[in-house]
């Protein structure tokens, strides 16, 4: 195979590349617009970047976990207060959203029991059963028949007439 090689056929490659003829004294214009590019837009955003990025590394707080403090309840508020009014309604919030967020992953914990168990999930899964059941009940007691729109002051009303018919119903 070697002998029947036809030279003329397949050339070999030149051993150097040729040096490329400048036919003009001109820069290149793909080579100005890349440097253009680079020192106009490219070199001040990565700037930038390194010096919000300097911040940060010294600001080690973890932004997407806001803590808020605890603020007074209605109950605590000075009549005719309405920041106080405005931050404990925000407050009710944050803790309806919590409550909720309790309830999901309790019952995520009972459905992955359960699925888990199987069949013999009633013995098996006694506990979260029972879990789910005192959270759903202390849930519903808090915030059940708010309505559509809930907010902290419904909730301290219906907190205080259940108050009420439990102290009439003991006298």
């Amino acid at each position: 195979m070697p002998g029947d090689f036809d030279k003329g056929a397949y050339p070999e490659p030149p051993r150097q590349t040729p040096v490329v003829d400048k036919q003009s004294g001109l820069p290149d214009p793909a080579l100005i617009m890349s440097k253009l590019f680079y020192y106009s837009v490219d070199l001040p955003v990565t700037t930038f970047r390194e010096a919000v990025d300097k911040i940060r590394a010294n600001n080690k707080s973890v932004y997407y976990h806001q803590k808020f403090r605890r603020v007074p309840d209605l109950t605590e508020c000075q009549h005719g207060d309405y920041p106080c009014y405005y931050e404990a309604e925000m407050q009710w919030r944050r803790d309806y959203k919590v409550d909720q967020e309790i309830v999901k992953v309790i019952q995520e914990r009972l459905r992955a029991c359960q699925q888990r168990e199987g069949a013999s999930h009633l013995q098996n899964c006694a506990n979260e059963i029972q879990q789910f059941n005192e959270v759903t009940k202390n849930f519903q007691s808090r915030y059940g028949d708010l309505g559509a729109y809930a907010s902290g002051r419904k909730c301290l009303m219906k907190q205080k007439e259940r108050m009420m018919a439990a102290e009439a119903q003991s006298v």
